[in-house]
């Protein structure tokens, strides 16, 4: 096998070059992807029970109680398991809703039941990189008597931190 010329060395790297130019922003680009549907999902069926609970129900008690961030500590860069009993507050119950795999967000809920509408803000928080700064995924959600629940575009805070 003879060596390589200056030249086809330098095609190679070229061709290499350009291979990985493509190839790693697409594999960080899914990898973030991947990451950022843990949240949507979960606001997503957070959603899906707030709707189940507010379907003929009076505006003053549409939604369950507010509920802090669960599980309180979110893991800083890396998916964790929660202890048994994370997710037994009544409003989760209530909701529908736990997390039962690891998971990198943690997920809070504020309700306000009012005479004329009832209100929610379901959150997401993660630190993905571990470095301290969150992101933040909100969705609002607002209930009048005799109606569907009417929801607000998805919010987000430093998705990609």
């Amino acid at each position: 096998m003879r060596p390589l010329t200056w030249l086809e060395a330098a095609v190679a790297a070229s061709l290499g070059g350009t291979l990985l130019a493509v190839a790693v922003p697409v594999f960080v680009r899914n990898l973030h992807a991947s990451r950022l549907a843990e949240p949507v999902d979960g606001l997503a069926r957070i959603a899906a029970g707030a709707a189940r609970l507010a379907r003929g129900s009076s505006t003053m008690t549409a939604f369950p109680e507010t509920v802090g961030l669960t599980p309180a500590e979110i893991p800083a860069g890396e998916r964790r398991q929660d202890p048994p009993g994370t997710w037994d507050h009544p409003t989760w119950k209530a909701l529908g809703f736990d997390w039962t795999v690891p998971h990198a967000y943690g997920f809070a809920f504020e309700s306000r039941n009012g005479a004329e509408e009832a209100r929610f803000i379901a959150a997401a928080e993660g630190d993905l990189d571990g470095d301290g700064v969150r992101s933040r995924f909100e969705l609002w959600g607002t209930y009048r008597a005799g109606e569907a629940l009417k929801l607000e575009p998805l919010e987000v805070w430093r998705a990609v931190e």
